[in-house]
């Protein structure tokens, strides 16, 4: 996988804002998964939700998330 081309649009719409970009590959850690919890759960950050879908739908789900259209998180409800 070549990192630069897969940021390159990001980049250049960084730069030309004057900004700073760098990419970043995530790891699960349950502790910065716990400290992440408690700033949702205090209202810290707020979670985009696009659509909810149920579990039935998950097939759907996934080629909604594909369409890269949505404008947040696309939920999938298990009960």
């Amino acid at each position: 996988m070549q990192l630069p081309r897969l940021s390159f649009g990001i980049r250049r719409k960084a730069k030309h804002r004057s900004v700073s970009y760098s990419f970043l590959f995530m790891r699960a850690n349950g502790d910065q998964l716990a400290q992440i919890a408690s700033l949702i759960e205090a209202g810290i950050i707020r979670p985009v939700i696009d659509r909810i879908f149920p579990f039935e739908a998950t097939n759907e789900a996934m080629g909604y998330v594909g369409t890269a259209r949505s404008k947040g998180k696309a939920v999938v409800k298990i009960r």
